[in-house]
């Protein structure tokens, strides 16, 4: 398989819907109403593919298939399926004493708290894709200060490699506009800087780019997690 388009409709259309939510039901799957047996021949079809499985409420994406589908361009519905580390923006706004986060509620990592951050699109710079990604997720503008880059690896506790991508880490002041407290693939939330470390949930790197944001020096590291959920 090497792109979207050898993919069943049907199947691209259960690894979508799956991939905003930890589990569906066979009827929630299906929400075109394809018969029946049609339907399970394309589940069962990405059964063997390794890319979904079937748990005690329905079904879920694997690890793979968290991976897999976690490259569909939500605009052009592409799949990139070369193994290299992936690039984003991240963007931690700053109001007063406290910093806006976000809980992720898309897969993988879904229900983990951490900044907001976006890919990178083709021919896009560092600046462009970060107040784009910061506007679209937050419905705010903000003046955006770079401060670094981070790369960050993670792994299962088995030692199979999950992530691989490097952010350039930007600061937010002065934000402006409305906060989209909720959008399809995450909530937002203003919270004091010194109570970030009691979130649920919390990725690893936050306490790391909480401190370059405060000392606003520029700075390039890289970090290896042990995740427990993904």
């Amino acid at each position: 398989m090497t792109n979207f388009s050898e993919l069943h409709p049907i199947q691209g259309r259960i690894l979508r819907e799956l991939l905003y939510h930890p589990e569906r039901r066979f009827s929630e799957l299906n929400l075109d109403g394809v018969p029946s047996d049609q339907f399970s021949f394309h589940l069962k079809r990405l059964t063997e593919l390794t890319l979904v499985r079937k748990n005690d409420k329905g079904y879920e994406l694997t690890a793979a298939g968290k991976e897999f589908a976690n490259r569909f361009d939500s605009e052009t519905k592409d799949l990139i399926l070369e193994k290299q580390a992936k690039l984003g923006a991240l963007i931690c706004c700053v109001r007063g004493e406290e910093c806006l986060m976000q809980q992720r509620l898309k897969q993988p990592y879904y229900g983990y708290h951490g900044f907001i951050t976006g890919k990178i699109k083709w021919g896009e710079s560092v600046y462009e894709t970060a107040e784009r990604e910061f506007l679209e997720e937050t419905g705010l503008s903000a003046k955006l200060t770079f401060l670094g880059v981070e790369h960050k690896i993670d792994y299962a506790k088995t030692g199979e490699l999950l992530e691989d991508k490097y952010f350039f880490i930007f600061r937010g002041d002065d934000p402006k506009g409305t906060l989209q407290e909720k959008f399809h693939a995450g909530r937002n939330l203003w919270i004091k800087m010194d109570e970030v470390a009691k979130m649920p949930d919390l990725h690893g790197d936050v306490p790391a780019i909480l401190e370059v944001v405060r000392e606003r020096q520029l700075r390039m590291w890289e970090q290896k997690f042990e995740v427990e959920r993904y």
